[in-house]
């Protein structure tokens, strides 16, 4: 049984409200950086290193900020890493706790096929490029989705407003030009 949509929005508001009061704000595309770094550290132990004063690393991105992001690579189990980890798998819960993904589901949706086709590696190509271009966009503004839009909006950030309103002056007009035909 799906989740009423206006309970979801209040339920996830809660969630945001208590993240930011009790933790931090949230966002999650660091993590992935981090993640790559802790991978990046096992292929080369010289990546990540403990000073005196606290962490440093070869690469500058992740030396940058007084040796935050090394110090996170070197120290993964923080708040920010499990809470990624805990997205995950609080996503595959939920699907299991519905009883798993139906294969209609899985299907190619009709509007999807009315105008691309039943090739599913198109929808995978489009869904990784789609992903990249708001990825690149939102670290080139320096955060990510959830941090501009979901926290900064929260937090009546300006620069979360622009972002959100820059994402979806974007995304109406192009699925607009992509999804011309009706299923």
């Amino acid at each position: 049984m799906p989740l009423n949509w206006k309970l979801g929005g209040l339920l996830l508001g809660l969630v945001f409200f208590a993240a930011v009061l009790l933790v931090k704000p949230i966002g999650v595309s660091t993590q992935f950086v981090i993640l790559n770094g802790i991978i990046a550290d096992v292929a080369n132990p010289e990546l990540v290193t403990q000073t005196d004063d606290g962490y440093t690393s070869t690469n500058a991105y992740l030396a940058k900020s007084g040796g935050k992001y090394a110090k996170s690579v070197a120290n993964p189990l923080n708040y920010s890493f499990v809470f990624v980890i805990a997205m995950m798998i609080g996503g595959f819960l939920s699907a299991m706790a519905r009883g798993g993904i139906p294969a209609s589901e899985r299907a190619i949706p009709a509007l999807w096929r009315a105008n691309f086709g039943d090739a599913a590696w198109k929808r995978y190509v489009a869904a990784f490029a789609g992903g990249f271009v708001v990825l690149y966009g939102a670290r080139l503004a320096g955060g990510c989705t959830s941090g501009h839009m979901m926290s900064g909006m929260m937090q009546t950030a300006l620069s979360g407003y622009i972002f959100a309103a820059g994402a979806f002056a974007a995304a109406i007009p192009v699925s607009l030009m992509l999804f011309k035909q009706e299923a």
